[in-house]
């Protein structure tokens, strides 16, 4: 059974700073690229970051750039995003998501295949 979890979330001021993790079992961990995605009440599963089987190639959208960092440790079958310079536009829920294959772009957030239940980031000003 493919389980995905995600902490780190929390309350912070903006220009503070928060690290996300998502720890994936019940799959190779090694076969499958990442991505963070955020959703807002009402709203859509928007991409933030994506990175691939190694972690030798990222993405971020552009709301993102310079301030977000995705990572992974595979051998701990581990994903981060540290969130650096945060604003009050970057209060959502976090999720993580795994696709099974290299990825050289970002993906809709429907072509991954495993989600997990997310985290709340509230940045306040």
């Amino acid at each position: 059974q493919v389980q995905v979890v995600e902490s780190g979330g929390g309350l912070v001021e903006a220009g503070g700073s928060l690290k996300l993790s998502c720890r994936v079992s019940g799959l190779d961990f090694d076969d499958y690229s990442m991505g963070w995605f955020r959703q807002v009440p009402g709203g859509e599963d928007d991409g933030v970051s994506c990175i691939n089987l190694s972690g030798s190639r990222t993405w971020y959208a552009d709301s993102v750039k310079g301030r977000f960092t995705i990572s992974r440790d595979n051998a701990k079958n581990t994903l981060f995003l540290q969130m650096n310079s945060l604003k009050p536009t970057d209060t959502a829920m976090y999720s993580c998501a795994a696709y099974p294959g290299p990825v050289v772009s970002a993906l809709a957030a429907y072509e991954y295949n495993y989600w997990g239940q997310g985290t709340q980031v509230t940045v306040s000003s």
